[in-house]
């Protein structure tokens, strides 16, 4: 089968696009999906220039991608919630990482339907942002029913989702978000009226200056300025981030660490970096202590149950996704330049997407 990969860690201008041994049915647990569109987030481009490998060793060619939609071509005997047709979307798990290709393997317990009515494209859009949105969201379990939430980048691919469920599902008071000057119009129109409370042009104001200080009960942190805004936190809120590296014993329990579907089978992350890494965490934690705040940073942990959730609120009109550019997988230079953007952190409204039909 076809895949975009690598042969060693580099930057997207050295992805190639070649044939590797396809992929078949090896365990009754199995799902065997024809790829229709896979999405392009950070962490794919990150993690193939290798900002993993002092904890994480890949094996070559490295099949890049985590999230697609696609069909249910075949599945093993024990498999009971798909059968052969049935269209899908799923955040791959790290051990079947490769949704850059004509075929993805996964088992069930990663995999929900696709949403009805989105096309396959907007469905790939979906699920590791939209998950980390929402595990962030609900990270330290405070009820954010009427609270001020304070989201960076609301137009970026995952704060587009944490502004809509932090309105839609967990019913926030208030919705803050930054966006460049020509964004600014869009907010309402892409999001929908009435999601998004407060737009702080970023490119006109410091949002530390426009939002009060101690007013916002949850930041969620996307584009690694946490720090920055504590003094706009009240004591006892929460800031989450998933830009900052966490502490080495999150890294170590995070699902980027498994070999296997198996929790028990992990690499191991070196000793004196997993002391470092807590180190700098301890740090942070410690500096938002100093105003009351609980700070984390977090790992996405996939999962069907949460993907379930999240189809049921895009067909509920809850929870809309955009998708800005999209690009063949066999334009090799297209999706070169598309994962460019993504890597420098450029990037326009919402998720790019390679098309596999």
């Amino acid at each position: 089968m076809l895949s975009i990969n690598i042969p060693k860690h580099t930057t997207p201008n050295q992805y190639e696009l070649g044939e590797i041994p396809s992929l078949a049915v090896e365990s009754p647990s199995h799902i065997l999906i024809k790829v229709h569109a896979a999405s392009i987030n950070p962490i794919h481009v990150k993690k193939a220039s290798g900002a993993t490998k002092a904890v994480l060793k890949d094996i070559f060619p490295y099949k890049i991608g985590y999230d697609c939609a696609g069909t249910v071509v075949s599945t093993g005997s024990q498999v009971t919630r798909f059968k052969t047709g049935d269209e899908v979307f799923v955040r791959l798990p790290e051990c079947h990482r490769g949704a850059w290709s004509e075929f993805a393997r996964s088992t069930e317990d990663f995999v929900a339907l696709k949403p009805k009515g989105l096309s396959m494209e907007e469905a790939a859009s979906i699920p590791l942002a939209s998950m980390t949105a929402l595990q962030s969201l609900r990270t330290h379990n405070m009820d954010l029913e009427g609270k001020t939430v304070f989201i960076p980048a609301g137009l970026g691919g995952t704060g587009l989702f944490a502004c809509q469920l932090a309105k839609n599902v967990f019913k926030a008071g208030k919705v803050i978000t930054t966006v460049s000057t020509a964004k600014v119009p869009k907010v309402a129109e892409l999001l929908g009226e009435g999601v998004v409370d407060e737009i702080i042009d970023y490119k006109k104001s410091d949002p530390k200056t426009v939002i009060p200080a101690q007013s916002v009960d949850f930041i969620f942190d996307t584009t690694g300025s946490s720090m920055e805004y504590l003094s706009l936190v009240r004591p006892k809120g929460s800031i989450v981030t998933v830009s900052i590296l966490t502490s080495g014993d999150v890294l170590q329990n995070s699902s980027v660490m498994r070999r296997s579907p198996d929790r028990k089978n992990k690499a191991t992350v070196p000793f004196p970096i997993r002391i470092g890494l807590n180190i700098m965490d301890k740090i942070r934690v410690v500096r938002a202590s100093r105003y009351g705040i609980n700070y984390s940073s977090i790992f996405l942990e996939p999962n069907a149950t949460d993907l379930d959730s999240i189809r049921q609120w895009v067909e509920e009109g809850k929870l809309r996704t955009i998708v800005g550019t999209k690009v063949h997988f066999k334009d090799l230079k297209a999706v070169q330049d598309t994962c460019q953007v993504v890597y420098d952190g450029k990037g326009g409204i919402g998720k790019s997407v390679i098309t596999f039909v």
